[in-house]
């Protein structure tokens, strides 16, 4: 292999995963971090480590330049993007190229055709391949004509970049512009593009996708498919390989479908080729085409006994696939469970902070995919997934028996995670039977907050029960400290945020609303269902629900205020949350500027 050298361009988890690959092929791994990074396990890990900026994503993992920079002082030869974050960014791969390296992943020209979701649609169009009825990128004046053609519900869709960033379902007209503009804000944070477009929403699908694999010498195999259905606001919780319940006829069809897109575009590398399917009907949909490593790669891999990295290495290297489709078999079923610093008893409200213990499960059949030890921490300008827990089994039912089991020994300290929750999900008899879709989460597998694991315990499943569903999306957030120790007055909200209702612990001073001022010449915005959201106790002002980033202000010096107006957009953790006032009064100062940073607990206005 001519690469000796590789950079690995990410963080936690999927950059742990790349350096062990690099290990066992005999190459040297070169980790980069941020300073909120300075002591992580993927640092630690690898032969080589350069500083690349402050703990903001934008300043350090998002800089080509200090990428680019950290590459010629290792003397790296390749550099591999992992997942999320630069790893679909055509920019970033040519000027890897144009720096003499080798890029692990498809071209740049490829990366941007099949990054343009719109022209990707086409595309698969092109080759046959099914799509939803749909539109090209609009404004938002074209977007309601072309609602009213398509009918409701609609998707708004970001078209560049994946991972369910820049997403938003509409149920009708009135809801299509903060949508669209809320999808475009996020996209254009997450991938530096704000274009939306619009796809009919299709209702109860399954989420199935075809992970394939090609080289520099015109082949190209899948590897099976995956099951992501358990998903809540778009985001992966659950995935499983093979996908299950589905027709011989159907999986014949989507992989000979994911093939010949792959092959048409002249495909090198990792991607995978995401469909919706309505299983009673075998009917699929293309969805879009990851050109990228998959945060659900392992458990192909356990599927099939190859290394998806080592792949990827080998023909970036320019070497051909060592085998071919008739090779490519499938041993049992896994599952995977996603791992995040949430608590799913608040609407997965994110919950960065340090990890104080850590126990990982053991035994036959399982696999565990962290990017923390303990005593590391997940940060607040990061994602909130740190770890995965996967199991393998000779059948579905064996592999997810196996997983519940590794979920319940699973052991978290210092900060809430999905694993109970999704341990409960496991053990459902809906996911048991298979008969869940994509909106699952949102309709059936809500936690009660009666059987919340208590606070302050290690976040394992236990052997217990643990997190049972109802029909209520109410949380529970009951602690009076400040990250940093202060005690302060506390009471729980519950947020609008463009990715539905979120409840936190409210942490500020208590001030009485004076008498109104004069009406501010700027409208104050309403939020949809307002009223519903502003829950907290009279007499308090609007603060900061957890560190974050403020991404709009909607208040100004001597506006009026009623109760459940919307003060300022927050980000977190690649979360919004509109911020409302739960009082009405005169706006006296605002403290706040979009794009300035702040600390939970902080205020963001003044009442007088």
């Amino acid at each position: 292999m001519s690469i000796q050298t590789v950079l690995v361009a990410n963080r936690g988890e999927i950059a742990v995963r790349i350096i062990r690959s690099c290990r066992e092929l005999g190459l040297r791994a070169v980790a980069v971090y941020s300073d909120a990074d300075a002591d992580a396990l993927h640092v630690r890990l690898a032969d080589e480590a350069h500083r690349i900026g402050p703990a903001p994503a934008r300043a350090s993992y998002l800089d080509v330049d200090a990428l680019l920079g950290a590459a010629k002082a290792a003397g790296a030869d390749a550099v591999h993007p992992g997942y999320g974050l630069l790893s679909e960014d055509a920019g970033f791969a040519e000027a890897v190229t144009g720096a003499g390296l080798t890029f692990v992943g498809p071209s740049s020209e490829v990366i941007a055709r099949m990054g343009d979701k719109v022209a990707a649609r086409a595309l698969a169009e092109e080759c046959g391949v099914p799509v939803p009825p749909g539109t090209g990128d609009l404004s938002v004046e074209e977007a309601t004509q072309a609602a009213a053609e398509l009918g409701f519900p609609l998707v708004v869709k970001a078209s560049f970049g994946g991972g369910g960033r820049g997403m938003r379902v509409v149920h009708s007209a009135e809801e299509l512009a903060d949508a669209m503009a809320a999808a475009g804000r996020e996209a254009g944070a997450a991938f530096g593009r704000s274009e939306v477009h619009l796809e009919r929403y299709l209702e109860r699908p399954r989420h199935v996708e075809v992970q394939v694999i090609g080289d520099a010498h015109g082949t190209v195999v899948h590897l099976f498919d995956r099951d992501c259905s358990v998903q809540r606001r778009h985001q992966k919780l659950i995935e499983e390989a093979p996908a299950f319940g589905l027709s011989d006829t159907l999986r014949a069809r989507l992989l000979d479908a994911a093939v010949t897109l792959a092959r048409k575009v002249g495909y090198v590398g990792a991607g995978t080729v995401e469909f919706l399917v309505l299983p009673t009907s075998d009917e699929f949909f293309f969805l879009e085409m990851n050109t990228r490593l998959q945060v659900e790669h392992g458990v192909t891999e356990l599927v099939t006994g190859l290394d998806i990295v080592a792949t990827q290495l080998g023909v970036a290297d320019g070497a051909p696939l060592p085998f071919t489709q008739d090779d490519v078999r499938v041993s049992g079923h896994a599952i995977q469970a996603r791992i995040a610093a949430e608590d799913p008893w608040a609407d997965f409200r994110p919950a960065p902070g340090a990890v104080t213990g850590l126990a990982l499960p053991l035994g036959p059949g399982v696999r565990n995919d962290f990017g923390v030890e303990a005593g590391g921490a997940v940060a607040p300008e990061y994602d909130s997934m740190f770890g995965k827990v996967l199991a393998h089994g000779a059948d579905r039912d064996a592999a997810r028996r196996r997983l519940v089991a590794a979920l319940g020994e699973l052991r978290v300290e210092g900060v809430p995670t999905t694993a109970p929750y999704l341990r409960e999900v496991l053990d459902s008899g809906s996911f048991a039977a298979g008969t869940h879709d994509t909106g699952s989460v949102q309709r059936e597998w809500v936690p009660d907050p009666a059987t919340k694991p208590g606070a302050g315990v290690a976040s394992g499943a236990g052997g217990g029960a643990g997190a049972g569903m109802v029909g209520s999306g109410s949380g529970t957030v009951g602690s009076g400290v400040v990250p940093g120790g202060a005690t302060v007055p506390t009471r729980r909200v519950r947020i609008a945020t463009d990715r539905g209702p979120v409840e936190v612990a409210v942490y500020g001073r208590t001030v009485r609303p004076g008498a109104a001022a004069t009406a501010s010449t700027r409208p104050t915005r309403k939020s949809a269902g307002a009223a519903a959201g502003a829950s907290s106790a009279v007499g308090t002002v609007p603060v900061a629900p957890m560190d974050a980033t403020v991404v709009q202000v909607w208040v100004q010096p001597g506006q009026e205020l009623a109760p459940g107006d919307v003060v300022a957009v927050l980000e977190a953790m690649k979360m919004e949350m509109e911020i409302r006032t739960e009082v009405g009064g005169t706006v006296g100062q605002v403290l706040v500027g979009a794009g300035s940073p702040v600390a939970a607990g902080s205020p963001l206005i003044t009442l007088t």
